[in-house]
């Protein structure tokens, strides 16, 4: 399989005054962030809410999904702790052929890298036909990928283990696999990543820096001077200062008041903290839709 490889955004979902997913305008906001210059998005990761959408939400979007003009761009994420409802899922949406997908350990339980073995290949035997990027948070899940697990894991199953997204950062500057793609969670370790060899990055924040982590990426492949990464890493560390959840909606409530709406427990900034995001991002000169988002 060809390396995944690019700026991919941690697509948001885009959430109804009744708390319902709203297919729609979901789609659209993910189609917006490839238009505007990323490679991709991954379609319920955990800023995407995952975790807190219903299965058939999620099934209904797909079906939707499967529609879209840029359907073979968008990796997969499941957002679910049970393995049998993960298997389901991703035979629903093998069904509707798409393979890629990003999947983490389950949430909440201590476990060790034999059990994660053991869940991974419980799910690889079930859904031979998956390309699974593992995912890499423990201050999510609560597990943190040793390097030794994912090369067993690759080893095991080289043709469905394609990758990482690494949010813990103990692995893109340490892992050297081949035909394997290593994707950081932050623009902050973009440039260095590329530097090293990683692939691109998978990020919360590029549902806003779409076009300024793209021409990161490229002014990289290129060879050109790098006059963007700066900005691109202070816009982040601005969002990082607030729940990254949290800070994307506020900031994108400013385009369409749909935003504001997050599922619970979740919610958007209080008035202090939403004055001091805005006003930080203006003394960066940025705006998400100015050309270079500068």
């Amino acid at each position: 399989m060809t390396k995944i490889r690019g700026i991919f955004a941690a697509s948001m979902s885009v959430i109804n005054s009744d708390l319902s997913l709203n297919i729609e305008k979901t789609i659209n906001h993910a189609e917006k962030l490839i238009d505007q210059g990323c490679h991709g998005t991954a379609i319920f990761g955990s800023t995407g809410q995952a975790q807190l959408i219903s299965i058939s939400e999620k099934i209904k979007l797909l079906n939707n999904l499967s529609d879209s003009k840029y359907k073979d761009k968008h990796l997969i994420g499941t957002g679910l702790n049970s393995v049998n409802e993960t298997i389901n899922f991703l035979k629903i949406a093998v069904s509707l052929n798409f393979k890629k997908f990003l999947i983490m350990p389950p949430a909440y339980y201590k476990y060790e890298d034999k059990d994660v073995i053991k869940f991974y290949t419980k799910i690889v035997e079930s859904v031979p036909e998956s390309k699974i990027i593992l995912y890499n948070f423990e201050k999510l899940c609560g597990y943190k990928f040793s390097i030794k697990c994912v090369e067993e894991l690759v080893k095991r199953f080289p043709k469905q283990i394609v990758g990482v997204k690494d949010s813990s950062y103990n692995l893109f500057e340490n892992l050297e696999l081949e035909n394997f793609s290593i994707m950081p969670g932050s623009e902050s370790k973009l440039l260095k990543s590329l530097e090293l060899g990683c692939t691109g990055i998978i990020t919360a924040t590029c549902n806003v820096t779409a076009q300024l982590a793209r021409r990161v990426y490229d002014d990289f492949l290129s060879g050109r001077n790098q006059t963007y990464n700066q900005k691109l890493i202070d816009v982040r560390n601005e969002f990082e200062k607030y729940n990254l959840i949290s800070a994307l909606h506020t900031f994108k409530s400013k385009e369409d008041i749909i935003y504001k709406n997050l599922l619970p427990p979740l919610d958007i900034l209080d008035v202090a903290n939403e004055d001091n995001l805005i006003k930080n991002l203006q003394k960066l000169n940025f705006q998400e839709n100015s050309e270079l988002a500068a």
